[in-house]
């Protein structure tokens, strides 16, 4: 039976747009939490490999399947690669280091012996002379003096303290495509095996480094999207290109904000959302989104305005780390982001996001979906139904941010559950069918969901299927 034959438990218009990603840890690692988390408003699900066995991981991944079953919803499974995260190595204590004062970097050096301080990465094949090496999240700036030896020296710009593992960022350092590492290509192998929906790659530079991900995937035969993450001062600078390289966008601001100045991160994340509508792509914003609530049960005021900015901007999806991964709170946090968007949804006022593309030709399926819009805007229909074999038909209505509930239909389970994270996008599976979005109204209406006196715009394709064939637009007026 399809994973969405289940009758939704929400009506129409109480559907949210901006969809949420919660990430599995220690918090949520059972079957009953996932169940709960999607059952709360969770329409993806983050593994990230940082942390974590594939043993869990593979245990994860079977209790989404089935929670999203049981519960009647496609659910998207992303898997998070850790990429080249560089980290100070190990060592007793707490290290002091005062501003102007000369230290020394090795690729796994011993601290105790001769005062090397160790990096689980070697620094001294990337990092040049004068460039910015900020430690601990940024807490202790330095600058690099020399490069020699296998050493790098810094000095400390400022007062602060070092703890073994902490992250270290290089903002103005080339990594020269060095983002996949060994670590990352065992995980992909893994992927490999397994159920997932989309991998995300972390510390971009470029959109050379998405087309290398890319090729290793088709040659490991993995058939999910990529997550292009947006946390380094090259991506920000190569935006544009890799935007249209990827397939989905997170702007992860932990990082971005290390590599970047803080003040910057806001009109990044509005740039790559507004990049994101223009070109189909969905866009996540990631990182303390409600990161009180690891803690606490209830978010901060200004928490809750970020995340109603991110809905304001038209974020496709607003994510949620250490608040599921390892909050005292898991739960109440996608509940309550939901409500936050919800309302805002609700009460904003309208201001249409259009997709920037008046200036260019488009194509046959940006001009169908653009019709349907303006179509059910202009007869004030109650839904769209899009018949979409391959998910591009739905992104490219969703990309218009419409105010009508946006209903999708696939013979395809995978982009179905791809299209979980996509704003405004309800999705069912039923079998190709040269019927396929009738039946599926019929059905919704039997089920109470649409009601009689409701008006429907459908597309779909002439021939059921067959990827970019969308050329049949229809009103109809439920009895």
């Amino acid at each position: 039976m399809p994973i969405t034959q289940k009758v939704p438990g929400v009506p129409l218009e109480r559907y949210k747009r901006t969809k949420i990603i919660a990430t599995l840890g220690p918090a949520t690692d059972s079957y009953e939490s996932i169940l709960s988390a999607i059952k709360a408003g969770a329409n993806g699900l983050r593994l990230n490999f940082s942390h974590g066995n594939y043993e869990e991981r593979e245990r994860q991944i079977k209790w989404i399947r089935r929670a999203s079953r049981e519960y009647g919803k496609p659910v998207a499974i992303i898997a998070d690669l850790q990429g080249p995260k560089i980290r100070l190595g190990d060592f007793d204590g707490i290290i002091n280091v005062a501003e102007g004062q000369s230290l020394r970097l090795g690729y796994m050096a011993d601290y105790d012996k001769d005062g090397i301080i160790p990096t689980q990465y070697d620094l001294s094949k990337k990092a040049k002379r004068g460039e910015n090496l900020y430690i601990y999240d940024g807490k202790v700036k330095t600058i690099v003096t020399s490069v020699a030896d296998g050493l790098v020296h810094v000095r400390a710009e400022n007062d602060g303290i070092l703890i073994k593992r902490k992250g270290i960022n290089l903002p103005d350092t080339d990594f020269g495509g060095d983002v996949i590492t060994k670590k990352d290509r065992e995980d992909l192998a893994f992927c490999s095996t397994q159920d997932v929906d989309y991998v995300a790659q972390s510390f971009v530079q470029s959109a050379d480094d998405v087309k290398n991900l890319r090729k290793i995937m088709v040659n490991l035969g993995i058939n999910a999207k990529i997550i292009a993450k947006i946390e380094t001062r090259s991506a920000v600078e190569n935006m544009h290109a890799i935007v249209e390289s990827t397939d989905v966008i997170m702007i992860a601001r932990g990082d971005l904000a290390v590599e970047t100045p803080p003040e910057s991160v806001p009109i990044i994340q509005r740039q790559l959302i507004s990049l994101g509508i223009k070109h189909a792509k969905p866009t996540i914003v990631a990182t303390q989104m409600l990161f009180s609530m690891t803690e606490a049960p209830e978010p901060t005021r200004a928490e809750v305005s970020d995340v109603a900015t991110a809905v304001f901007a038209g974020a496709d999806c607003v994510m949620l780390s250490d608040e599921t991964a390892n909050g005292r709170y898991p739960m109440e946090a996608i509940r309550i982001m939901k409500k936050v968007i919800l309302y805002t949804e609700q009460h904003a006022l309208k201001s249409k996001l259009e997709n920037d593309v008046a200036d260019v030709a488009l194509t046959r399926q940006q001009a169908i979906s653009s019709s349907v819009l303006r179509l059910a805007d202009d007869i004030k229909a109650d839904a769209i139904v899009a018949e979409t074999r391959s998910g591009a038909t739905a992104l490219e209505i969703a990309s218009r941010r419409g105010d009508i509930p946006l209903i999708a239909v696939t013979s395809d389970t995978r982009v179905a559950q791809q299209l979980a994270i996509v704003y405004s996008c309800k999705t069912y599976v039923r079998p190709d069918d040269s019927q396929a979005a009738f039946k599926l109204t019929n059905w919704l209406r039997i089920n109470k969901v649409l009601t009689a006196g409701d008006v429907i715009v459908s597309c779909s394709g002439k021939y059921p299927g067959m990827v970019g064939m969308t050329d049949t637009i229809k009103v109809r007026v439920l009895e």
